[in-house]
């Protein structure tokens, strides 16, 4: 397995793409929504690759290397020798609901071989949680899942994905890996949580309308204080740690939208009522450390060739200049030969933890690894 990387901006257009003579595998593109939906990055690229092999979508911010950007193009080719990648897409709209979506989605993908299954979805208007349960019900024993949520800036009205070449919205696109590709995943976190624990009283979903029987975004707004005026953005900087009845491990979730009207906050997941939730704040070492961890789980002890990362925006927009240092952190776990790239999201989907299920993430640092042995 080999990769190339390459850069795109609008005042430079493309850097030098030296292609060679074999097609790549796959090219997996993130960057700023408004550059894709225009088409002229990604009708350059087409004109150098194969078109129907580019895949990604649209970011709150472009990793390229140790390097984060903002309103770029990032591409990396990746040309594998003993593995083959196939692919999938719908609509938000193509099923009863987002859990259906989901194992439809995953039981297209070939069941023989897969290795692992990748995904790039739209950001803001799926419920994270239902799409993984349903892809994990879907996708046959053995085959690993992770991915993102699209992002749009700090913006948060619209995102798009690229399949086979073409800018989506409203859609969900999933790569399957199938052959002799190994894949490793890890996601941490690490936010401090702050202020009294409450229960989720009422929630639809992953609209939360009542904590400890007060409406939801009012409680918020009173801990947000002037931040609150800046909603929905703002609340990237406070998430809910959220503890389900169930006894699983704890997830982190984050603000898409609120309702004035309602008085209600639309999450990235569910937050199932009787759930415990609590109001999470930044430790900015913790955070660049966190990073670390993730590139480490997911090496555990391999030389991979391509690491993937995907951070949460939230963490972008408290590190601010220090971003980079949770991707350096990232690459320090790595090695100093493997490529990365990757962009910031609205929502990571891995295992929290090794042997675990995947989960829809909030404000983590999530890593995914791939090497042909």
């Amino acid at each position: 397995m080999h990769t190339k990387q390459w850069l795109w901006t609008k005042t430079a257009g493309w850097s030098a793409q030296d292609v060679g003579p074999t097609p790549p595998t796959l090219v997996l593109v993130f960057g700023d929504r408004e550059a894709l939906e225009a088409g002229e990055a990604l009708g350059a690229l087409g004109a150098r690759v194969p078109r129907e092999r580019i895949f990604g979508c649209s970011t709150a911010g472009e990793i390229e290397g140790a390097t984060v950007h903002d309103g770029a193009v990032v591409a990396t080719a990746l040309w594998f020798d003993r593995s083959t990648v196939t692919s999938t897409c719908a609509a938000l709209t193509d099923a009863s609901d987002n859990t259906a979506l989901g194992t439809m989605l995953a039981k297209q993908l070939p069941t023989k071989d897969l290795v692992h299954a990748l995904v790039f979805s739209d950001g803001t208007q799926v419920n994270g949680s239902e799409l993984v349960r349903g892809l994990a019900a879907g996708l046959p024993a053995g085959a690993t899942l992770s991915g993102g949520l699209s992002g749009d800036g700090v913006q948060m009205k619209r995102t798009v994905v690229v399949h086979a070449g073409e800018v989506k919205s409203g859609c969900v696109s999933v790569l399957g890996f199938c052959g002799g590709v190994r894949v490793g995943t890890g996601s941490r976190g690490g936010w401090d949580a702050f202020g009294p624990s409450r229960t989720v009283t009422r929630s639809k979903g992953n609209v939360l309308e009542e904590l400890d029987g007060e409406p939801a975004l009012a409680l918020y707004k009173r801990y947000l204080g002037p931040h609150a005026a800046e909603l929905p953005s703002s609340a990237l900087l406070f998430p809910l740690v959220v503890q389900t009845q169930d006894g699983a491990a704890p997830v982190v979730r984050t603000v898409l939208g609120v309702d004035e009207a309602a008085g209600t906050m639309t999450f990235a997941g569910d937050l199932p009522v009787g759930s415990g939730a609590q109001l999470m704040r930044a430790n900015f070492e913790r955070i660049i450390e966190a990073g670390g961890g993730a590139g480490a789980t997911s090496v555990n002890g391999h030389a991979p060739d391509f690491g993937l990362l995907i951070s949460c925006v939230g963490r972008k927009l408290i590190l601010k200049q220090r971003v980079e240092e949770e991707v350096e952190a990232v690459r320090g776990a790595l090695g100093a030969t493997t490529t990365t790239t990757g962009f910031y999201s609205y929502g990571e989907l891995a295992p929290g933890l090794a042997d675990a299920p995947c989960q829809l993430h909030n404000q983590t640092m999530t890593v995914t690894t791939f090497w042909e042995p």
